[in-house]
Formats: C-alpha cells, sequence, structure tokens
C-alpha cells in the first residue's frame, strides 16, 4: 500500500483491496498496548490511524487507496463515507447499524462491527476497514479493541446473517464505490 501510494501519480486509478488476513494483531500509530494472551499470534505496528485491532479470517478487510484531491475530499469526509457505506450496508439485512461518537467505526447494539484506520500521504489514503463476518473473535479478548477497555465486538453470523464473505465483498464493495461516485 505504501508503495502503491508513494508511486502513484495523477493518473493513477484508485482501488480498493478486498481480503482476508491470517491472524495478526495490528497496532496504529496511537497504540502503546501489548496484547495479553494469545501470544501465537504476529503483532505488527502499522502507520495507519488508530490503536490495535485484531485481523483474521472470516474478516472482510477493505484497503481503499484513493486520490483524495483528485476526489476533492477530506480525511474525515472519507472516514463518514466509508462508515455510511458499512451502515448502509447493513441497515440493508435490518441490522440497526450506527456510529458512536469519537469511537471511530460502526457499531451493532453498541458492539463494534467494522473498524476503521486511515493514513494519507501525499494526498492519497490507504489502509481502510474491516468487517467482521464469520470469524473467531476470541484473540479480541486479549486487547481492548481500538484502545477501548470492554469493548465488546460482533459479526454477522452472531447477528443471524449467516452470509458468505465472497457476498459480502461484492455488496460492500459496490457501496464503497457508489459512496465514492455521489
Amino acid at each position: 500500500m505504501r508503495r502503491f501510494t508513494d508511486d502513484r501519480d495523477d493518473r493513477t486509478a484508485d482501488e480498493i483491496w478486498l481480503l482476508e488476513h491470517h491472524p495478526v494483531y495490528t497496532q496504529g500509530q496511537g497504540c502503546c498496548t501489548i496484547p495479553s494472551g494469545h501470544t501465537e499470534i504476529p503483532i505488527v505496528h502499522s502507520d495507519r490511524g488508530g490503536q490495535i485491532t485484531y485481523h483474521g479470517p472470516g474478516q472482510l478487510v477493505a484497503y481503499v487507496l484513493i486520490d483524495l484531491r483528485r476526489l476533492r475530499t477530506g480525511v474525515k469526509s472519507m472516514v463518514h463515507m466509508l462508515e455510511q457505506s458499512v451502515i448502509d450496508f447493513l441497515v440493508d439485512l435490518s441490522l440497526p447499524a450506527e456510529r458512536i461518537s469519537g469511537a471511530p467505526g460502526v457499531y451493532v447494539g453498541g458492539k463494534k462491527i467494522s473498524a476503521l484506520g486511515l493514513r494519507v500521504r501525499r494526498g492519497a489514503s490507504y489502509h481502510g476497514l474491516s468487517l467482521n463476518v464469520d470469524m473467531d473473535l476470541g484473540p479480541y479478548t486479549a486487547i481492548d479493541p481500538c484502545g477501548y477497555r470492554d469493548l465488546d465486538v460482533t459479526q454477522l453470523k452472531d447477528l443471524g446473517v449467516p452470509m458468505p464473505i465472497e457476498k459480502v465483498r461484492r455488496d460492500l464493495a459496490q457501496r464503497i464505490i457508489n459512496k465514492l461516485s455521489d
């Protein structure tokens, strides 16, 4: 992502990378905590914003490599747009998704289902968001997710939405593309 961002110019097309990670804790620039337990899971220091989170199989990660200057938007608007893409996706699944003031990401019933952390360099964003679909949530117990003590996390499966991750990938990507086009 960094290389892509550093190498891009005015003609470089924006990209969205959709993937799943092997189990990993990532620590953003604002993080200074170390996970307790689950020591077999690697810890990666990241240059994105935010604190610590967990990524693993069954979680969709969307990296948004977007030229914010060309889009004529700022980082706060980009964060809002990404959150709204997830909210719209979840509301269409009849899930009461919402933002919580001062806590980036998306929540259902006060539990975090989508984390968000961006980095902007040379006027372009990278990193992005994650959406818990059908994964092992156990590794979250070793951390304060996104720096919040006692923050519960949830996933589509536990909310009664057993959706294949490929369908989530297609539908959420389309939501993000639509929001970027607005």
